[in-house]
């Protein structure tokens, strides 16, 4: 176990104790000490022991209230409550209240916290006096209470004293702080006396601390029983041997008993304990052993004996292991069967464990040596000193460097390097030294050794101040420094005021102290620091006060103006000009110009305020323009300054510009500058323009044009415009020019786009283009369409345009319509078979032919087969469901050339064209259906044939309507309040599943219809809390995904709920084993995709407990791949494949795993071509990529055969 540590009491000073109530800790109580020990567990060698030991030699009188036992000291409450004045905010809304009670009565003293602004409890704590902890006194006859409300949001806290007595009375003080919010009240508590007589006070009892297992658990006397201690000879006691006191005694009395009888090494000791106290087995070969322990004297004498039970067997004798040898410290007696062994002066080297054997057998015991009680030779004396100095608080005792604990109002003292108290050890002298005695050190301290104790009171007062230097009055200029210093007889604190008011240290205001002289200083004085300043030493009532003026010369700000302070106003413009100034006491200020002074009425007037002036000058001419001077005057000086003031105007518009050459959307102006700049150079123009038809002018440039040239840009070609010019100099903005002569933007179109190859036969090719893209003001007129056969010309792949345009001569092109078309396609026939030509595009309006769209590559003129394909929209793959009476419309694309037969028939029929409707065109087939009956469902087989090449699809089509009414209700049974009731799915389901079933009743009298159950999906149902006494009719409507049956079926009899009703007897049934190993009900399909499109792969599966899904693809799990996503909703399992590609295809399967089993189903994705030529090139994908493509795709295909 390690070794006690002793607490260190200052914790009751500095540390703030818990807010919440703590239990007192148990104590013991022996020959007036009072020790607590934290429990100690025999189970462990390491527990730490925490020792506080408080002095007590006497007792408090019930009068004296000043020595109160909760008082620690004889502070200033008053200090302390303005020390903390500075950050202390208002927290209480009821504050506990002075109050008067009779010794053995109750009182309670209530605060009331409000919590609306607070996010947790606020932390409070009740003192007595100024330093005194009241939390760790709550017992017996005191009890800290604390509650909340929640609709009021108050925290209310309680101290209530119970069997009050004399000693209770005294100041009380209660805190409540939260974070940085801090506030505290002080009151008093007042005992008046009983006409019963005062019970004497047991020592033992006083000393006692507060217990769970005592009478007099929160008992406060404590340091009240340490006055008028008086050095006593130290009684003789009678011997006591402390191995027994430690056998018996509590764990938590150790570290007294350690103290009190002179024992260092109480860890040692206390191993040994633990040792000594396991049971002792009986020996053969002792008929009597060593005791346990035995104790001794430093300096005295021991005796061991044993008894043997055979006195022939050999005797060896040890200490700590080793073996004692006879000699004059060890003297060994042989007395018949006994066997002894003395121990001469005994040193605190023979404390130790000693053991004796006997053959095989040995029996041991544990010695120990105690140090002689340190006495105290010399005792404290009662001391007076003064604020300040030092204090050296000393006593003698019996021994060098022994063991001393200091006490300040029963409060031990720590010799901690932070602590303000140094305890002092020269030899056999202790000394208690306080560097600078406070006046709160005023207070009975106390010494305690292990056999003695002294105590003195120590007196703190202030010395007699006076005043060696005092204030002096001063004027000061401002932003200069102000050094405020006086000088005191004594090295005190002090605080300063201004005009009152309490100054606190800051960046601009700097305190200092050093010995007895003070300090002010302000470095940068400013207005606000005139006033009555005073100096407070603390705890002396005397002030030091004087005047502090400030004063200023006048001064003008004129950083504001220009250049030699010159002002300029546009001619016709109100100037009114604000010179800022500066002076203490505020200056005069004088206007003039010339010899006559400027007067505060009339056009030109001036205009003062405290801290300006103004020039004020209504419509400004010309004749304005000079020199007015400005002066400023006080008590400490005058300031002056000219100021220039310029009269100026905008200038005169520029003649109407001069447009002289137009574009597509832009065109070029020029202008002349203005004959006047209006007395201030030309900074630059604006320029403006608007339709001619319109009166709304729009800027064009927002930074000046410092040129006489402009661009305009961004105008809409056919419309006509006008331009217009403005002047700006300094002053601003002229008036508009007159506008110039309108003119209208105009550009030919820009080249045709998408031109590509629609059909080819043995003699034409059909060729077809989209707009330009650009079409402007002049519109378009046609297009004009050129070719050329392939051999007879040279081709440059132009870089610029990015596609192979031909450089070619103009007539070597044929104009294939001499007039022009207004079709964006267009045949060319009369062609030769199997030749290639070339193909250009031209569009043709009012300003002339566009650049020409040029086909890239060779046409070849044969016609070309291209085998059908049917491309079923992804709806149209699944089952397609309509309602009766809703209208199906169903466009299918397909490709195939040339002349593709397209033929339907209805599950292996022929189509009755008379119900249904069939349109087919080149490109796709529509099938139309206005009203649908539910004989248009089934599957419909589309044939799409070209030559002797086929393509087929399959639509199902599901023309669905709502239920008919189930067959038969029955009231299969009534108990008690309820029904039971069965009936017969409907026999016409609406072509689709029934999806639930809603029960009405209605009772016999009323029959009015209440619904009980909605969307039930059973064909048997209990219907509950019906009225006792009713007769009730029920009727029941089938339900599917078109909605309820029209018709209801109804119960023919009714259900008449008695009132004496039979008591039902549930049947019993097991527990219904849900457990089952995951089987999918919904496989998966082989499924095709389209390239770019995204694909679903969906199934169903059910398992209990519920299965974990995991997707593969070609046996490879499928994990964290952003390509994919994974659902599961209900039991429905699907993979969502983003834009898949021909990779994407495969074998995809789907696992369900639970710990009953798994099960697997897997499918094949195909993902088929992609898009079609015809698709490519309607998104404006370039030709020549859409053939490199169709030929790879052609190449894969190859393959695939």
């Amino acid at each position: 176990m390690p070794e006690p540590t002793k607490k260190d009491e200052t914790e009751n000073e500095s540390a703030p104790p818990p807010p919440e109530k703590t239990a007192p800790q148990e104590g013991g109580n022996e020959k007036g000490k009072d020790v607590v020990i934290r429990e100690m567990t025999s189970s462990s060698d390491e527990d730490d022991t925490s020792v506080s030991t408080p002095p007590a030699d006497g007792m408090s009188k019930p009068a004296e209230r000043k020595d109160s036992v909760w008082s620690l000291g004889e502070g200033a409450p008053e200090e302390s409550e303005k020390r903390d004045d500075t950050q202390r905010s208002t927290l209480f809304i009821e504050k506990p209240q002075s109050g008067t009670v009779s010794v053995g009565g109750n009182i309670t003293f209530i605060a009331k916290v409000e919590a609306k602004d607070l996010l947790r409890k606020p932390n409070v704590k009740w003192f007595k006096g100024k330093w005194m902890d009241l939390a760790s006194k709550a017992g017996k006859h005191l009890q800290l209470k604390e509650s909340f409300e929640r609709h009021t949001k108050i925290h209310t806290f309680e101290m209530q004293i119970i069997k009050a007595k004399e000693n209770y009375a005294g100041n009380y003080r209660c805190e409540v702080s939260y974070k940085d919010k801090f506030d505290s009240c002080s009151f008093d508590l007042e005992v008046t006396e009983s006409s019963q007589a005062a019970p004497s006070i047991d020592i033992r009892s006083a000393f006692k601390r507060s217990g769970e297992g005592q009478d007099d658990a929160g008992e406060l006397d404590f340091s009240g029983l340490l006055k008028r201690r008086e050095i006593k000879q130290q009684e003789e006691e009678p011997e006591v041997d402390v191995w027994e006191l430690l056998k018996n005694a509590n764990p938590s009395e150790y570290e007294k008993i350690a103290f009190q009888y002179g024992i260092t090494d109480l860890r040692g000791m206390l191993k040994r304990l633990k040792r000594m106290r396991r049971e002792v087995k009986k020996s053969a070969a002792f008929a009597k052993g060593l005791d346990p322990a035995y104790q001794v004297d430093k300096g005295g004498k021991v005796r061991f004996m044993v008894e043997l039970a055979d006195p022939t067997v050999e005797l060896k004798w040890y200490k700590n292991g080793q073996e004692i040898r006879p000699s004059a410290k060890y003297i060994f007696e042989h007395k018949g069967n006994q066997r002894i062994l003395f121990i001469n002066n005994c040193t605190m080297t023979d404390d130790a464990r000693y053991y004796v054997t006997a053959g095989d057998e040995k029996c041991s015991t544990e010695l120990f040596v105690r140090d002689p009680p340190i006495l105290v030779t010399k005792g404290l004396e009662d001391t007076s000193t003064y604020v300040g100095e030092r204090v050296e608080l000393s006593c003698e005792v019996s021994e060098d460097d022994a063991n001393v604990k200091w006490f300040r109002n029963g409060v031990e003292l720590s010799n901690d390097p932070k602590s303000r108290y140094r305890i002092k050890v020269e030899g056999k002298k202790h000394t208690l030294v306080i560097e600078e005695a406070a006046k709160n050190d005023t207070a009975t301290y106390s010494v305690m050794t292990t056999g003695g104790q002294s105590e003195a009171k120590l007196s703190v007062d202030l010395r007699p101040l006076k005043i060696s230097l005092a204030l002096e009055d001063q004027t000061v200029r401002l932003g200069q420094e102000i050094h405020l210093k006086c000088e005191i007889s004594e090295n005190v604190e002090g605080k300063w005021y201004k005009n009152g008011q309490l100054i606190e240290a800051s960046d601009r205001v700097k305190l200092y102290h050093k010995g007895r002289i003070h300090r002010f200083i302000i470095p940068v004085s400013a207005v606000d620091d005139e006033g009555e300043y005073m100096f407070v030493p603390d705890a002396y009532n005397i002030n030091i006060p004087c005047k502090v003026h400030i004063v200023d010369p006048p001064k003008l700000h004129l950083d504001g103006l220009g250049e030699n302070n010159t002002v300029t106003v546009v001619a016709g413009n109100k100037l009114r000009l604000e010179i800022p100034i500066t002076g203490e006491p505020p200056p005069k200020v004088f206007w003039s110009r010339g010899d006559k002074m400027v007067t505060d009425s009339g056009r030109i007037r001036a205009e003062t305020y405290p801290d300006s002036s103004c020039l004020v000058i209504d419509a400004a001419e010309r004749e304005d323009s000079g020199a007015f001077r400005i002066t400023l005057k006080n008590e400490a000086g005058e300031d002056t300054a000219l100021i220039n003031i310029k009269v100026v105007d905008v200038p005169d518009p520029p003649q109407a510009p001069n447009v002289t050459e137009v574009g597509e959307d832009w065109c070029i102006m020029t202008w002349e500058p203005p004959a006047n700049d209006g007395g201030s150079p030309i900074l630059g123009y604006f320029i403006e323009r608007k339709k001619k038809q319109s009166s709304r002018w729009m800027r064009l440039n927002f930074e000046l044009c410092k040129e006489t040239t402009f661009e305009p840009k961004k105008m809409i070609e056919g419309v006509a415009y006008e331009v217009r010019v403005f002047a700006v100099n300094a002053i601003g903005m002229s008036k508009p020019s007159m506008p110039s002569k309108s003119f209208v933007p105009l550009a030919v179109t820009s080249p045709p786009t998408l031109l590509a190859v629609d059909t080819v036969t043995d003699t034409t090719v059909t060729m077809k283009w989209r707009p330009p893209d650009q079409i402007g003001a002049a519109g378009l007129d046609g297009y004009v369409v050129e070719y050329c056969f392939e051999g007879s010309i040279s081709t440059d792949l132009s870089e610029e345009l990015g596609e192979p345009p031909f450089n070619l001569e103009a007539d070597e092109w044929i104009v294939a319509n001499p007039e022009l078309t207004d079709k964006t396609k267009f045949t060319i026939s009369g062609l030769p078979t199997g030749s290639k030509i070339l193909v250009r595009v031209k569009a043709v309006n009012a300003a002339g032919e566009s650049e020409p769209k040029y086909y890239p590559q060779p046409i070849l003129v044969k016609e070309v087969i291209e085998p059908p394909k049917i491309r079923l929209p992804r709806h149209l793959k699944q089952t397609y469901t309509r309602r009766v009476g809703e209208t199906v419309n169903l466009v299918i694309p397909f490709q195939g050339k040339p002349r593709a037969k397209v033929s339907w028939q209805k599950n292996g029929s022929p189509i009755d064209k008379n119900e249904i409707n069939i349109r087919n065109t080149e490109n796709d087939t529509i099938i139309f259906i206005r009203k649908a009956e539910r004989g248009h469902s089934g599957e419909y087989d589309m044939k799409v044939e070209v030559e002797n090449l086929v393509d087929k699809a399959t639509i199902d089509i599901q023309i669905v309507d709502r239920p008919g009414p189930p067959e038969v209700v029955t009231i299969e049974d009534v108990w008690g309040e309820n029904v039971n009731l069965s009936w017969k799915p409907p026999k016409d389901d609406g072509n689709a599943a029934i999806t639930g079933y809603t029960i009405q009743k209605a009772d016999k009298k009323s029959m009015e219809w209440f619904t009980v159950i909605e969307h039930y999906h059973r064909t048997s149902a209990t219907i509950n809390e019906l009225v006792i006494g009713n007769e009730y009719y029920f009727r029941i409507f089938a339900e599917n995904m078109c909605g309820l049956s029209e018709d209801a079926t109804m119960t023919k009899e009714s259900a008449l709920i008695a009132k004496d009703g039979k008591v039902y007897k549930y049947p019993v049934y097991d527990d219904f084993d849900f457990s089952e190993r995951p089987l999918f009900t919904q496989p998966l399909v082989n499924t095709f995709a389209v390239a770019g499109y995204n694909a679903t792969l969906n199934c169903s599966v059910r398992g209990n407990p519920k299965p974990k899904i995991t997707w593969m693809k070609n046996k490879v799990l499928i994990m964290n791949d952003p390509r994919y996503r994974m659902f599961s909703n209900q039991g429905v399992c699907t993979l969502e494949i983003r834009k898949p590609s021909p990779y994407d295809g495969g074998t995809y399967s789907c696992r369900a795993v639970n710990e009953l089993g798994e099960a697997e189903v897997e499918c094949k994705l195909e993902v088929r071509g992609g898009l079609s030529f015809f698709r490519l090139l309607m998104d404006g994908v370039p030709p020549h990529i859409i053939d490199s493509y169709m030929r790879e795709v052609q190449a894969d295909k190859t393959e695939g055969k």
